[in-house]
């Protein structure tokens, strides 16, 4: 039986470049080679998501009213949404890294051997410590007397040593654009992620659903961290030690497969397949691999792939600060031999750095079989047809790099020569490193693909790091390097590591060719995704460029069947190109159906055969298996 091929027919999300769909945010990263329409286009979308500028009845404004052309937004505003986006100093919607809440102990004593002040009855602790002796006052007072001293919490402020954080857009919440209330920002940012990815592929969920069996959909979205901001785990570990009660939503809007959930229950409807793969940072490909693994046995034909991170907190800078693994403005300092920190290239890819930049991100990529997608005339961006993952065997470190990554990447450079052949992996692949920002991975991760490139005969193998622009966003890092990836398929450019200003000499590149200016007129076939995770997560994966998905279906469906896809697909480009019009001027359409559409589970008809769920055009129709049929009688 043939494999049934995995398909990229949609994919969207927002990370500190912005939209993804419609390559907005790959766009945001190469803008400076860009033609004056593309540029434009891309400056004047930030500049609604950055609320710079209105739209109304159609037409973009200033906030004064003042109509206003692209060219007249790029002008006046350019340089303020270029700030705006990309890795940057932390803004206060976040935490303000000067001042950073924390609570401070220290132990009061009278200076007589006693201490004594009034309080509400209500607020004294229980138990009654030992030393404190209380007089009833009126109403519910009491004069308490402490005959020792007491150690107190009490509220300060600190600066925090790491200053830089891969933002959304400024301005850009998530959470405005549907009705979120309590919901984690991680959550709240699968909801608007997926959202674009939907929109993206210009073809109705609906009509999608009427395609498919009701199990043959699968979504795998997560995030590594769980949702640790106050609506999240954030408030569940921290309510009582600060006074407060626990809510019946923070424990279960916590859990790191929530994002799965929120995407099946109010956004999909699904009654698939679903769950998440947690990988560390290697996250995104290893539930990209189940999303393939499904495809490929005919389990499902339309998989959701994706994963929602939002780690911009103070615990998560501290935890992985106390690690050293954060670039801090002291490191920075010392690195730039100045005073003045740019934050803004914090991110430094195999060049000099100090560690990586923490950021928040969603992406998402909608998978379908081959043949529904020639049947639905979707919109192909390219395939991904191999994950390797390899533990690293025993360790000393759980967070250091290991011998696993080497055997993913070799392994998917091979896999990669039996799809596409030697010459073009040799002639027109490129590596999305994992890039990590950090002394250790410069070496070991340079080390590593310049010596696969050897074994393949592979010369001056082009590398990209998309985190030197939009930071290191933990589970759903990988998911922003395919996304530039799909971006270099469309536009031809390799983005150049532009934080830095020049190689680190410890780099090995022999057969290597990092660069730090976009390359132009690069036509790929093949882009290997490369990540790297604590505890031995290694990750590789091979994804093909659309005009070599397009010459293999040619081949196994014939000129035929691809002309009348081509004809079908026509009116899918339109619809997605009229949803990045409407997104572009701030009409993102976030689905959420909280509440609608429930299925009665009285209306499910149950047969020996198959099932009939309501609201689901095709019967889920049991399979036959004969996986062990040699050892029945």
């Amino acid at each position: 039986m043939k494999s049934r091929l995995p398909v990229i027919v949609g994919f969207g999300g927002y990370n500190a470049a912005g939209r993804s769909s419609f390559h907005h945010g790959f766009r945001r990263t190469v803008i400076e080679s860009l033609d004056d329409q593309a540029r434009q286009e891309t400056l004047t979308g930030l500049a609604v998501m950055t609320k710079l500028v209105r739209v109304v009845e159609g037409r973009y404004q200033s906030l004064e009213g003042e109509a206003l052309s692209p060219a007249d937004i790029e002008r006046r505003y350019g340089a303020q949404i270029l700030a705006s986006t990309l890795v940057r100093r932390i803004e206060k919607q976040h935490l303000d890294p000067d001042a950073t809440h924390w609570h401070k102990s220290i132990a009061v004593g009278g200076e007589a051997g006693s201490l004594t002040f009034v309080s509400n009855r209500k607020q004294l602790p229980e138990p009654l410590p030992a030393n404190w002796s209380v007089e009833e006052l009126d109403g519910n007072q009491v004069r308490v007397t402490l005959h020792d001293s007491c150690e107190f919490k009490v509220d300060s402020y600190r600066p925090l040593p790491v200053k830089s954080a891969g933002q959304l857009p400024t301005g850009f919440e998530p959470g405005e654009l549907y009705n979120s209330r309590f919901h984690p920002r991680g959550l709240q940012m699968a909801v608007v992620g997926v959202t674009d990815a939907l929109r993206a592929t210009g073809v109705p969920w609906q009509t999608i659903v009427d395609h498919v069996a009701p199990d043959e959909i699968a979504v795998f979205a997560g995030s590594i961290m769980s949702q640790l901001d106050e609506n999240g785990f954030g408030g569940l570990m921290q309510s009582r030690l600060k006074g407060h009660r626990v809510s019946s939503k923070q424990l279960a809007l916590g859990l790191n497969t929530m994002p799965a959930d929120f995407i099946n229950a109010y956004v999909l409807g699904s009654v698939g397949t679903t769950g998440s793969v947690t990988g560390a940072c290697a996250t995104f490909l290893y539930n990209l691999q189940k999303g393939i693994e499904q495809i490929n046995a005919g389990k499902a034909r339309v998989v959701i792939v994706g994963n929602s991170e939002a780690p911009i907190n103070a615990e998560c800078i501290e935890g992985y600060g106390a690690m050293g693994a954060l670039a801090t403005e002291d490191g920075l300092r010392l690195i730039e031999g100045k005073d003045d920190v740019d934050f803004r290239r914090a991110s430094r890819p195999f060049g000099e750095n100090c560690g990586f930049t923490l950021s928040e991100a969603c992406q998402f990529v909608v998978l379908m079989d081959d043949e529904l997608a020639l049947q639905l005339g979707a919109d192909i961006h390219g395939a991904a047809t191999d994950v390797f993952i390899n533990a690293d065997g025993f360790k000393k470190s759980i967070s250091a790099p290991g011998p696993g990554n080497y055997l993913t990447v070799a392994k998917a450079v091979a896999a990669a020569t039996q799809l596409v052949g030697i010459d073009a992996v040799r002639q027109r692949s490129f590596v999305h490193a994992h890039g990590s920002s950090t002394p250790a991975n410069r070496v070991t991760e340079s080390e590593l693909l310049d010596r696969v490139a050897a074994a393949f005969a592979i010369d001056r193998w082009p590398v990209a790091a998309v985190k030197a622009f939009v930071g290191h966003s933990l589970a759903t890092a990988s998911g922003d390097q395919v996304i530039s990836a799909l971006g270099t398929f469309k536009y031809g450019i390799i983005p150049g590591i532009k934080t830095i200003d020049e190689v680190a000499p410890d780099v090995h590149q022999q057969h290597l060719s990092i660069s730090n200016v976009d390359r132009h007129d690069q036509r790929m076939d093949v882009c290997f995704i490369n990540s790297k995770g604590f505890g031995g997560n290694n990750a590789s994966a091979v994804v093909l460029a659309p005009h070599v998905v397009e010459r293999m279906l040619r081949k196994r469906h014939g000129e035929a069947a691809f002309s009348a896809y081509q004809q079908r697909r026509e009116q899918t480009r339109a619809n997605a190109r009229a949803y990045d019009e409407q997104a572009t001027k701030g009409q993102l359409d976030i689905i959420y159906n909280f509440g609608n559409d429930l299925i009665d589970d009285i209306e499910i008809d149950i047969g020996s055969e198959q099932i009939k769920v309501p609201g689901f055009a095709q019967p889920l129709v049991y399979k036959q298996d004969d996986r062990y049929s040699d050892m029945l009688d």
